[in-house]
């Protein structure tokens, strides 16, 4: 079964810091991340097995430097829920093609 983790971390560097541990720690891939209040806010999201989701998420909240403000695992998340993830990731991709 798929799930989304994210984590919510209070700065970027801190948030890339995390999205590194996670994606050494456990099969997961980085779907997107979004930046609020001028960065001061960012949220990564992970993708994969439930299992490996969790695992993830939960090794960036014990190793990871900064304090992770909130995190959640989603299992199956519904349609909708994804799309929300899609139009993050699009926004993000047409930076990068951008630059």
């Amino acid at each position: 079964m798929k799930a989304i983790g994210l984590i919510e971390l209070p700065n970027c560097t801190d948030a890339i810091e995390a999205l590194d541990v996670m994606l050494k720690t456990a099969d997961v891939k980085f779907l997107t991340w979004e930046k609020k209040l001028g960065g001061r806010l960012v949220t990564i999201i992970v993708q994969g097995e439930v299992s490996a989701v969790t695992e993830a998420v939960e090794a960036a909240k014990h190793r990871a430097v900064g304090n992770i403000v909130a995190s959640a695992v989603i299992a199956n998340p519904h349609e909708e829920t994804m799309n929300l993830v899609e139009v993050s990731a699009r926004k993000y991709a047409r930076l990068r093609k951008q630059q």
